[in-house]
């Protein structure tokens, strides 16, 4: 599983958060190597010739009096301490920092201890190597505290906002790629309603515009479609109806060819009909939520008129689907119909539910011949049939028109070859969420 984002969006944001954090480290060291360090390196410098100033007459052997120290303090406010007044006087509540220790320490030619105690002022704590055990404090009066924290939150911050605003300019340059995105799916599913407005940069608009006039031209030619379908049904049962006029006028000895040409008409009304289905398009606004097992349920009980033993078995708990009812009706019609026609057995219908998912399955079995292997796909092509394994009656439309119904649904129909012999129709659908 890839880390990397596969959305614009997701990439835009990706790439700008990538960018802003790597300007924060580069920001960070910056200021750290060449702001705070050259400051604390000239403080410690300037303290440490304090403190060599204390002890200048430490290093000839001689210990500091009182007086002195005292005329010293009152000068520089600088003080010596034992160990025991300099944690009387806060030494314990300091801080040791290793880099100025080792500053201080070249500074002063031996090993040096700095101390550094937060308040108001800040007190810098330094135990010289010219007088061990002895502290020396040294107020630092209107420098404010100073703490990395402060710049590890101000870049945070300056980085959190950054990448804030590298979201909300993503989310407003993919917004119109993102409705785009969403009414294609709706064209796909043969909706031509949507019309997007021409918004964004000129090139998303251009597209939009293209799209829009894409969408409007094939919503003009389904309509002609059907327009063109309607009257060549209109002009076809015509004739048609006159045709079975005049065959129930003949005679009786003409019974025998009076059955066959009444047979071959309503073939060619059924044919007719599967055209006018198959250009049909069930749109989502006559979309419902629907008990699933409930419709299966109702088309069963209805195809018992074939005299055949068909077996229903639910699942139990599935959520409602949202579905064209009459439509999904047709779907499993068909499905069963199929199911008749090429077996003679018994034929199983049930349903599953896959919680995870969030998906049910509608599944038809019989025990017929089933499809070679090679044209399990092809059969859901217009006009194509399994003529090895099924046949070859009717238009050849029955599995094409169930693929275009489930794909309207967002759903998906496949068909496999069952072990034991026979065709398994599958229709996956997705259900409302709980």
């Amino acid at each position: 599983m890839s880390l990397f984002p596969r959305s614009a969006f997701g990439q835009t944001v990706f790439f700008v958060g990538a960018l802003l954090l790597l300007n924060q480290i580069v920001s960070y060291i910056t200021v750290t190597l060449y702001v705070f360090k050259p400051t604390f390196e000239q403080v410690n410098l300037m303290l440490a010739k304090q403190v060599k100033t204390v002890f200048i007459d430490w290093e000839d052997g001689v210990e500091t009096n009182d007086e002195l120290s005292n005329k010293f303090f009152e000068i520089t406010g600088i003080e010596v301490m034992t160990q025991r007044q300099a944690y009387i006087n806060g030494l314990d509540r300091a801080k040791e920092y290793s880099l100025l220790s080792k500053s201080m320490s070249e500074q002063l030619n031996g090993s040096a201890r700095v101390r550094i105690s937060q308040g108001d002022p800040i007190v810098y704590w330094v135990e010289a190597p010219q007088a061990p055990g002895y502290w020396v404090r040294v107020p630092l009066t209107g420098l404010s505290e100073t703490k990395l924290e402060f710049l590890v939150f101000y870049l945070s911050s300056i980085g959190f906002l950054s990448v804030l605003g590298g979201w909300w300019f993503a989310r407003h340059l993919n917004r119109p790629l993102k409705a785009l995105q969403t009414a294609a799916g709706r064209v796909g599913v043969g909706d031509f309603s949507t019309r997007l407005v021409e918004d964004g940069s000129t090139e998303v608009r251009e597209v939009t515009r293209a799209f829009n006039q894409m969408s409007k031209g094939i919503a003009q030619l389904e309509n002609d479609r059907r327009l063109l379908m309607a009257g060549v049904s209109h002009d076809l049962r015509t004739p048609l109806t006159r045709i079975r006029l005049a065959t129930e006028m003949m005679a009786d000895e003409e019974d025998y060819l009076k059955e066959g040409i009444i047979d071959d008409i309503e073939d060619m009304n059924a044919i007719i009909d599967q055209f006018i289905e198959y250009l049909r398009h069930h749109h989502s606004g006559q979309m419902a939520a629907e008990d699933i097992n409930a419709v299966v349920d109702d088309v069963v009980q209805a195809e018992k008129k074939h005299k055949r033993t068909i077996r229903f078995a639910q699942a139990e708990n599935i959520p409602p689907v949202v579905m064209n009812t009459v439509a999904l009706k047709r779907v499993v019609t068909n499905m069963i119909e199929n199911a008749i026609r090429y077996s003679e057995a018994a034929v199983d219908v049930s349903t599953h539910y896959n919680a995870r998912q969030r998906e049910v399955t509608i599944k038809v079995k019989d025990r017929g011949p089933g499809i070679p292997e090679s044209e399990l796909e092809n059969v859901f092509e217009p006009f194509k049939q399994g003529d090895q394994a099924r046949g070859s009656e009717g238009s050849g439309l029955g599995l094409a028109i169930i693929k275009r119904i489930v794909t309207t649904h967002g759903g998906k129909v496949r068909l496999r070859n069952r072990a034991e012999g026979g065709l398994s129709a599958e229709v996956v659908l997705p259900t409302t969420k709980n």
